[in-house]
């Protein structure tokens, strides 16, 4: 007597592989959302800015708690489109939207660019916590470390794709909160309470000039760092591909409304960075991300030490293999079939997927060994204002079509090469110094890059429809779903 047939697996689809069928319900899509958007390099970092630059670090308590609504405004909108139309990426809409290749592929190659060095932040994070153990960075011992814990991100999303992060989306969110209050509550002990820690804290901060409150010449660097944050953010391929895994707009909205709560998450690894300054840590100069290991090292054993430490470092997994999953479902989507092999079925696609998806994580891997982590920081920082750019095209197409796509693709660079060297000219900071006359004040890069791209697109729009420029097909209105031969678009039934 035969078995009884199961259900048929699902075809090789780059929406299978990329975005887990599309099939995710509200918890894994809040833990997916969460997991990228705090990532393992955010738990040293930010407590490493608190050490080192005092209350301007809380400006990411700001950004979480302003990125909530622009999720929900953004997102559940994207979802509706991308899954009646078999859309994969946010440059697939854009292609669908405006009808535009070239705008397509700007917004495609600014996201893989703006996101490669994130990714090795999260490589860069696993160093920081591998040198708190004792290996040093540089040394044969960190460099055969960092491969092992790659090895184990690549084989994680090789077969499964997001589906497989999904899985380990729980464990990343137990492990980096057990690490989090185990040593938040260790340290409360230590100095016999809260109080107590804020205050020490405080005495050495004053000793370098600095407060655990932001300064008043500062409010406007804080303000502008939170506000243009959190407007990069829903652009990185990550959040996008997590959002579209959603298996409909109601999970999705679920999983945003929830999201503040991983801002205790991101108070506590603050408070961290204040505890280390009570328990006077000392770091290398420029190497204020070392607080948080140091301060565990000084807390507890060793052994217990190196579980901690390595239950952050498996958190880096998950943020990195969205990364790597979502650069590279742009770079098959919207460069390889979109280009080089325009008939590339949907199996070729997630077969180029998962290897494009090794060598993007094998490339951030060689980032990290390379670079110094401040020219990786810095890179980091130039990526926001890149992927900020691509906002008009993206986010802002979802409320109006009123933009010409040349005059968005004329903003885009007009606002990419102003942020660039608005950086560059400031030796890589991305708070400058700008003003009109005699009013100057301390300015995140992006926004004023970002005002431009918008004036330049708005200038520019009804100049284009006056000379008669033509505007191609939006193919998001169509009645029915848009399908085009080949892989490129799919019904999806949301």
């Amino acid at each position: 007597m035969g078995r009884s047939a199961g259900p048929p697996a699902p075809l090789p689809h780059p929406a299978e592989w990329a975005l887990g069928g599309r099939r995710l319900t509200a918890l894994p899509t809040n833990l997916l959302l969460g997991g990228t958007v705090i990532t393992a390099y955010t738990y040293v970092a930010i407590p490493g800015l608190m050490f080192g630059a005092g209350g301007l670090a809380l400006y990411a308590l700001t950004y979480l708690l302003l990125l909530t609504p622009l999720l929900m405004l953004v997102l559940p909108r994207l979802h509706r489109v991308a899954a009646r139309h078999g859309l994969v990426t946010a440059a697939d809409y854009v292609r669908a939207r405006h009808g535009s290749h070239t705008l397509a592929l700007a917004v495609a190659l600014t996201s893989i660019l703006a996101t490669m060095p994130y990714l090795a932040l999260q490589v860069i994070g696993v160093t920081t916590l591998l040198d708190a153990m004792g290996l040093p960075v540089g040394g044969a011992a960190c460099a055969v470390a960092l491969v092992v814990v790659l090895l184990c991100s690549a084989a994680l999303i090789h077969p499964g794709g997001l589906r497989a992060c999904a899985r380990i989306a729980p464990v990343k969110a137990a492990l980096c909160a057990g690490v989090l209050i185990l040593v938040a509550v260790l340290a409360v002990a230590e100095f016999g309470g809260p109080g107590a820690v804020f205050a020490a804290a405080d005495r050495r901060l004053a000793a370098q000039g600095l407060s655990l409150v932001v300064p008043p010449e500062s409010v406007t660097a804080y303000a502008t760092l939170a506000l243009g944050s959190a407007l990069a953010q829903p652009m990185y391929p990550q959040i996008v591909t997590a959002a579209l895994a959603s298996r409909g707009r109601r999970p999705l909205r679920a999983a945003i409304a929830a999201l503040p709560l991983w801002a205790l998450s991101l108070a506590l690894s603050a408070f961290l960075g204040v505890a280390a300054l009570a328990a006077g840590v000392q770091t290398h100069p420029g190497h204020a991300e070392l607080a948080v290991p140091l301060l565990i090292r000084n807390l507890v054993p060793e052994q217990l030490a190196g579980f901690l430490y390595g239950a952050l470092a498996v958190g880096a997994l998950l943020p990195a293999a969205v990364m790597a999953i979502g650069m590279a479902a742009l770079l098959v989507r919207n460069v390889y079939s979109e280009y080089l092999n325009p008939t590339a079925t949907p199996k070729h696609e997630v077969r180029v997927a998962r290897t494009a998806s090794l060598g993007i994580t094998a490339g951030a891997l060689l980032f990290a060994l390379v670079l110094r982590p401040q020219d990786a920081v810095n890179l980091h920082l130039l990526g926001g204002v890149w992927v900020l750019q691509t906002l008009p095209a993206v986010a802002l197409s979802l409320f109006t079509r009123w933009f010409h796509h040349r005059a968005l693709l004329a903003g885009w660079a007009a606002g990419m090469a102003a942020g660039t060297a608005l950086i560059c000219l400031h030796g890589f900071s991305s708070v400058v110094d700008l003003g009109i006359g005699p009013l100057h004040a301390p300015i995140y890069v992006a926004l004023p890059a970002l005002v431009l791209n918008l004036a330049t697109a708005a200038v520019l729009t009804p100049v284009l429809d006056r000379l008669g420029s033509p505007r191609w097909k939006d193919a998001t209105t169509c009645g029915t779903p848009h399908e085009r031969r080949g892989s490129r678009y799919t019904v999806v039934v949301d």
